[in-house]
């Protein structure tokens, strides 16, 4: 019933009427403070413009100070029960900014109790709600100011007479006092006008403060816990305010106090950490966390490019720092790995990154272990890519690094090459990884320029023999075939037009723009990776490239013509745009110009599918001359087994038939008498072919069958005593001729 009818609402109203009446005013908010836990009056009092009629009525005289309180409890349940973005807007006026700020500096100089504090931090947390409105008067209320004064009050001694006698009592509303400032800070600094207010109240010097080992707490100071967590939030404050402030982070010499507390962090001086806040994850028992946030300072201050930062952090030997502790990080996190370490090593490579680039004596300091250090980071896991940590992150560094910090030296260029670091990269080429790829074929592309790199590229062999220019040409048909390309069944471009042209492509309207604006085709060129494909397999040649097929070969014609594609698209576009512009037509000379180019890369085009019908038919011709040759194969030894078996057949028929036998014999004798010569040379010896009483076919078989080595001794193999005139007992037999007379062996003296 109070929801329906509209009590808050009326209440809220009423509150004008009692502006000089302090007992009804505070049973008017009271009641507020109860109706307020409802949804439906959070909307009706948002409605009536609750949170400037609270604000207004904040700071009113009240000894009691429940005014206050209750004021503030009301708005904790509008942002909680309402719209956030409304009720913050409704606050983002000079007025309400003002009252604010009003009610936090006097709880700020008179807080003496619990009660007090722990309302103090309720309007600051407010308070940073409202500084997240780009539009709320935080500096020109001059809250900003105000806010920035208090936070760095403790660590930066000031004589202002708002912060000169004020002490911190180290209660857990002081802690919670503490974090609440750092993070107003980090809010405040979004807006670039705050800049200048940042400087002059030393926010660096004050984070600094804390950028040291914590010494052995006194007994009026923060706990270690405490200490810690603060001194985590400050550093992690201080990423966001470095960039913002180089000069004072220089001036306070920022390089040199994080790579103290970064070699602090990866000594090995006892420290417990906590690790109990957000900020403190994954350092329970070690000093992880310090090293994570360190790190992120840093990189935040090298990505800016500034040269006098850059130099001062290489000259006191950053560069080997950050190696030992990639090193050490991954020596002694190999077996458990979380996400915190991945990022600690996916900074440090990113800072390396920034340093080194277009630098040649820092990519020297990098050195040959930075080098192993890469290839050990490029030989992870690549089930590692998917757990959810952040390897493939760190992955896209490692890639980096090694294009920034390698790539331009010649020393560590054959160095990498020398450990077989080209292999590996083209080892993560196959695994196909999205967004990898192009990274990947960009390096190569950029160590092409060394002479050594074709020879181990040509070199390398993946899983099946595959050769790099096997894996080019499938990565462009995979690439090919996600653009929508349209190719026929067996490869052969479609569009003797436009054969590179992919469905977004044509899907894009032509729209007249200066000549300074990239067109669509020229922006294909850098969203895809086919011109680094196209570029690497120039590098390699486009002949006598191995391990190809001859598909390979139908898609090679068109990498070919990549180039001149490209150009022909272009013209085309540059056509387009003139009948786009309703041009009524060029001069003669131009018209003529355009035709004889259109149909100049049209011919292209039919050449190209011409060679590649010639290819395809030539293949075809191979895989037939291929089947003859094994039809022959085939038949010849279908053949030989015919003349084996025949040839076995004639000896069983001449050993088990006398007569077959001796018609054999004839035969054999016919036939070597007819290959004799007609004439007789005088004094020729004549050498009988049969040897009588032998009843074989062939009478020469019985001669005896020596294998002679190239020596001068013979070995007998098999003969008769009769022939050798005894058993060959004699050694020297073999160094005394035997001529042949007459069908047998005859001794003679030895010559």
């Amino acid at each position: 019933m109070e929801e329906l009818a509209d009590l808050a609402e009326t209440l809220l109203l009423s509150l004008t009427l009692a502006e000089k009446q302090l007992p009804e005013k505070l049973w008017i908010i009271k009641t507020l403070q109860d109706l307020s836990t409802s949804e439906e009056n959070c909307k009706f009092m948002m409605t009536a413009q609750a949170p400037k009629i609270l604000c207004s009525h904040m700071n009113d005289v009240d000894p009691s100070g429940k005014l206050l309180f209750c004021s503030s409890e009301i708005l904790w349940n509008l942002l909680e029960k309402g719209s956030k973005e409304e009720i913050i807007n409704q606050l983002s006026n000079v007025e309400c900014v003002n009252a604010l700020k009003e009610a936090f500096l006097n709880l700020f100089l008179r807080a003496s109790s619990h009660y007090d504090r722990q309302l103090r931090n309720d309007i600051l947390v407010i308070s940073t709600l409202i500084a997240q409105n780009p539009g709320a008067p935080m500096i020109e209320t001059g809250f900003a100011k105000q806010l920035i004064l208090v936070a760095t009050s403790f660590e930066v001694k000031s004589h202002k007479p708002l912060v000169k006698g004020f002490k911190l009592t180290y209660c857990y509303e002081d802690f919670e006092w503490k974090k609440l400032l750092f993070n107003m800070l980090t809010v405040l600094s979004k807006d670039l006008c705050t800049v200048q207010l940042l400087h002059e109240g030393k926010v660096m010097l004050a984070l600094f403060h804390y950028v040291k080992p914590n010494q052995k707490p006194g007994v009026r100071d923060w706990s270690v816990a405490q200490y810690e967590e603060l001194q985590l939030h400050a550093i992690a404050t201080l990423a966001t305010m470095a960039p913002l402030l180089v000069e004072d982070y220089m001036a306070c010499q920022g390089n040199t106090r994080l790579l103290m507390f970064l070699k602090w962090c990866a000594g090995n001086d006892p420290f417990f950490g906590q690790g109990n806040s957000f900020h403190g994850t994954g350092g329970r028992g070690n000093k992880i966390a310090q090293m994570h946030y360190s790190l992120r300072v840093l990189n935040s201050v090298v990505s800016l490019g500034d040269a006098a930062a850059n130099l001062d952090l290489c000259d006191q030997g950053a560069i080997n720092q950050l190696l030992s502790i990639l090193k050490s990080t991954a020596n002694n996190f190999k077996e458990k790995e979380d996400a915190i370490v991945v990022e600690i090593q996916t900074d440090i490579f990113l800072i390396l990154s920034a340093l080194c680039e277009n630098n040649v004596h820092r990519k020297e300091i990098f050195g040959w272990e930075g080098v192993d250090t890469l290839i050990q980071f490029m030989k992870m896991d690549a089930k590692k890519f998917y757990s959810g940590l952040g390897h493939n992150h760190l992955l896209f560094s490692t890639l980096d690094c090694l294009w920034c910090c390698v790539i331009g030296c010649t020393i560590l260029e054959d160095y990498f090459l020398e450990k077989e670091g080209l292999f590996t990269l083209l080892d993560l080429l196959v695994l196909n990884e999205t967004n990898v790829c192009n990274l990947i074929l960009g390096i190569l592309v950029e160590f092409c320029d060394n002479p050594k790199t074709v020879s181990h590229i040509n070199a390398w062999r993946g899983e099946k023999d595959q050769t790099a220019a096997n894996l080019l040409i499938n990565l462009w048909r995979q690439e090919e075939e996600e653009m929508g390309v349209k190719h026929d069944k067996l490869g052969r471009i479609a569009d003797i037009k436009n054969p590179l042209v992919g469905q977004f492509q044509k899907q894009q309207e032509i729209i007249p723009m200066p000549a300074t604006c990239p067109t669509v085709a020229v922006m294909d060129v850098a969203k895809n990776m086919r011109a680094k494909i196209y570029c690497l397999i120039c590098k390699l040649g486009f002949e006598n490239l191995p391990g190809l097929s001859a598909k390979d070969f139908v898609t090679l014609a068109v990498i070919r013509r990549y180039l001149d594609f490209k150009v022909g698209e272009i013209w085309g576009e540059v056509c387009a745009e003139l009948k786009k512009e309703k041009f009524y037509r060029p001069v003669t000379a131009d018209q003529e110009a355009l035709q004889d180019i259109t149909e100049a890369f049209e011919n292209v085009g039919m050449m190209v599918l011409s060679l590649q019908n010639e290819m395809l038919e030539s293949k075809q011709y191979q895989e037939l001359w291929e089947e003859e040759k094994s039809y022959a194969k085939i038949q010849f030894l279908h053949k030989q087994k015919e003349m084996v078996n025949k040839s076995w057949e004639n000896l069983l028929i001449r050993t088990s038939n006398y007569e077959a036998l001796k018609r054999a014999n004839r035969l054999q004798e016919k036939s070597i008498e007819e290959s004799r010569t007609k004439e007789r040379q005088h004094n020729a010896t004549f050498h009988p072919t049969e040897i009588k009483g032998l009843n074989i076919t062939n009478p020469v078989q019985s001669v005896l069958f020596f294998q002679v080595a190239p020596g001068r001794l013979a070995t007998v193999e098999s003969s008769s005593a009769e022939l050798t005139r005894g058993p060959l007992t004699d050694t020297e037999l073999a160094l005394k001729k035997f001529p042949i007379r007459e069908g047998a062996f005859k001794k003679v003296e030895e010559v």
